[in-house]
């Protein structure tokens, strides 16, 4: 039987990476853009964005049209929400990545042909993106309800609470931009992430 599959980007982004003289807000809203784009241009994927209840107009606006809106504050009601769509697959996808490769995406997903989940984690803790299948195994959801992409342990947490070995396998890391540190991880040479290069154009970046 063929998957349905969906990438989820996470709406919530922590607004403490913005270099001074850049205004947070347009900051926050160009990693949401740029992380949303690497997950609208993936093949056989549906992209769908994670909006916190009641939402922002201008979050939805970066969306292309026909891109499903959820409204949930919780991994779990993500996760719940996109299997109600029709997913069967699914990543959780923080809004803080805007250089993430695409292939990353895809290395968990192929992880999925032989656990119920899987993580890319971040480098300084937490995670970049949660895959799993859908619905969720039940110990997952459990996890999920006191552990989300921001927890600092949040794959040893999962990891914990798998019934057996193996449950949660790990792909290639990446970083998250989450402070102005780590603007340094951009590398100007890769493609992509165009919105956070015209917001941060001019601006003094961390060495």
């Amino acid at each position: 039987m063929s998957s349905a599959r969906y990438v989820a980007v996470l709406s919530a982004v922590p607004g403490g990476a913005h270099p001074p003289g850049a205004d947070p807000a347009q900051f926050r809203l160009a990693l949401l853009e740029d992380t949303y784009e690497v997950a609208a241009g993936l093949e056989l994927v549906t992209p769908a964005l994670v909006v916190d209840p009641p939402g922002a107009p201008e979050l939805e606006a970066i969306t292309w049209p026909g891109t499903p809106i959820v409204r949930e504050r919780t991994p779990p009601g993500a996760f719940a929400a996109l299997h109600a769509l029709g997913a069967t697959e699914a990543v959780l996808l923080a809004g803080d990545a805007p250089d993430l490769p695409p292939l990353l995406i895809g290395k968990l997903f192929r992880a999925l042909g032989n656990a119920p989940a899987a993580a890319c984690q971040a480098h300084d803790g937490g995670l970049v993106a949660l895959a799993a299948h859908l619905p969720l195994p039940s110990w997952l959801a459990t996890a999920l309800d006191e552990t989300d992409l921001d927890t600092p342990d949040a794959l040893a947490r999962l990891r914990a609470a798998a019934p057996r070995p193996g449950s949660v396998p790990q792909g290639p890391a990446w970083h998250r931009l989450r402070t102005p540190a780590d603007l340094r991880l951009l590398d100007p040479g890769l493609e992509g992430w165009e919105n956070t290069r015209a917001v941060l154009e001019g601006q003094p970046l961390p060495r």
